[in-house]
């Protein structure tokens, strides 16, 4: 297919959507609606995910339809690094006002009306570097249309519509509505960008929801399974696993939790395992400021020669690097 017709297709423009990083409004007044901010969050680590967070409460009048946007940059002002940017204006339903204490109500789902929980406007834009982005591609490489973009190798800037597919809405409500915090925060939003990223692709492609080749994923149960072991995998982060054991633990055999991941992530248990403890390291180096000693060993190296040379292998930089910044 013609990059070009497939841009000129799919390109609506979205003035409300037009938000600088991070979209800041410092009177509360968004899209001409005067709404009460009830939460906001950024983080920007060189050579890693950045992204802006802003929930809003959803006035009584609000009209804006659910909305999402690409932004492609490969020339930018002057010193400016290429990026892609994933651009959300979506409505939820689920954001509580009692986040911050201990409801027993929530904690135990018996309550479905709750008055602490309140519609929201949510804001969200996510991008990614092509430092960060180049780690998931290969020697070998098809050179298909979205691969290209993906590794910026289309050579102007554009901005396309995203359709909101009912996966895409069940990441973003994950995205705003975990209760992790901290580093485990870190490592569950890294890895829901990605699932994120992954499925705007295939509706910026046009491929809609494609068929499995593994014929046990077509199985929702089966699938469910293999969602398990990347939770697994992210949860015990500094606690390198074997296929095998992983494989016992949510219940599938080897050959097909191996094949399965593959398909579903696009990545093997091992690159996904490898860059998830990266870009956790870079946020521990960044933001925590932790020693390269120290973040080594909290993610399972014996060596520390050993995690700089994977470190360096993934981001393109040695891990002291990040300190000196």
């Amino acid at each position: 297919m013609d990059l070009t017709i497939l841009i000129n297709r799919k390109t609506v423009p979205l003035l409300y959507m037009q938000m600088k990083f991070p979209p800041y409004q410092s009177n509360n007044v968004v899209f001409g609606y005067n709404m009460p901010l009830l939460q906001e969050k950024q983080q920007e680590i060189p050579n890693a995910i950045h992204y802006s967070i802003q929930r809003y409460q959803k006035p009584a009048n609000w009209s804006q339809e659910n909305a999402a946007q690409l932004v492609y940059q490969i020339k930018g002002e002057s010193g400016r690094a290429p990026s892609l940017t994933l651009q959300f204006c979506v409505e939820m339903q689920e954001y509580c006002t009692e986040k911050k204490q201990s409801c027993d109500q929530c904690r135990m789902q018996v309550s479905s009306n709750c008055s602490a929980f309140v519609p929201t406007v949510d804001l969200m834009q996510i991008q990614f570097t092509a430092n960060h982005l180049q780690q998931f591609f290969s020697v070998k490489q098809h050179n298909s249309l979205l691969e290209n973009i993906l590794q910026f190798k289309h050579p102007e800037n554009f901005t396309t519509t995203i359709d909101l597919q009912p996966k895409i809405i069940k990441v973003l409500q994950n995205i705003l509505n975990h209760s992790y915090t901290g580093s485990f925060e870190n490592i569950y939003f890294n890895a829901q960008t990605q699932m994120l990223l992954l499925y705007c692709f295939e509706s910026f492609g046009g491929s809609g929801t494609p068929g499995f080749s593994c014929k046990f994923l077509a199985t929702e149960s089966e699938r469910e399974k293999i969602l398990k072991a990347r939770d697994i995998l992210l949860e015990q982060i500094g606690e390198p696993l074997t296929i095998k054991a992983l494989s016992r633990k949510v219940a599938i055999n080897e050959c097909y939790l191996k094949k399965g991941f593959k398909e579903l992530f696009g990545q093997t248990i091992f690159d996904f395992y490898q860059i998830q403890r990266m870009e956790h390291a870079k946020y521990l180096l960044y933001s925590h400021n932790l020693s390269v000693t120290t973040v080594a060993e909290k993610l399972g190296y014996s060596s520390i020669s050993h995690f700089s040379t994977a470190f360096k292998k993934l981001t393109g930089i040695k891990p002291c690097e990040l300190l000196l910044r």
